[in-house]
């Protein structure tokens, strides 16, 4: 986790999909993009990465603009590169492609050296009855801390 404190969780992904593998990335942003993520402007609905040209890049993340950017503004939702090892590039490339897996946006923080990073996920769709079963999981745990007080 962040030292900074920044540390903003796509909590529905993890619902949604069966998470396989985790990867930390960085993230090529502009002034105000990254301003905007140290302020905790960014929502995950619908962002996506995915393959072109043999990099990576994330869809759908909306940064929202930066209040005092003047003429420097940003798209919200631009196309945003993720910056990973060619290595790690083809592994994930290659199982995206064999299973039928996505990759998605986990979370986004800010490290120890003030740079902002993404943790994306391999994950596969859950089905409904998968979903209900997270959620009586999540109950019973609940339950288990009430009575644990």
């Amino acid at each position: 986790m962040a030292d900074s404190g920044i540390y903003i969780k796509n909590r529905p992904a993890t619902f949604e999909y069966a998470i396989e593998d985790r990867l930390k990335a960085g993230i090529v942003l502009t002034g105000s993009e990254i301003k905007s993520v140290r302020n905790s402007k960014v929502s995950f609905n619908d962002s996506y990465c995915l393959f072109n040209k043999g990099e990576m890049w994330v869809k759908s993340l909306h940064i929202a603009e930066y209040v005092n950017a003047g003429y420097a503004t940003h798209d919200p939702v631009r196309e945003r590169k993720l910056l990973l090892t060619k290595k790690e590039l083809r592994k994930w490339e290659n199982k995206v492609k064999e299973k039928g897996l996505t990759i998605v946006p986990l979370s986004m923080y800010i490290d120890e050296n003030g740079l902002a990073k993404m943790e994306i996920g391999l994950g596969k769709g859950k089905k409904l009855h998968d979903k209900r079963e997270t959620t009586k999981g999540r109950e019973v745990e609940r339950e288990i801390r009430r009575f644990l007080k």
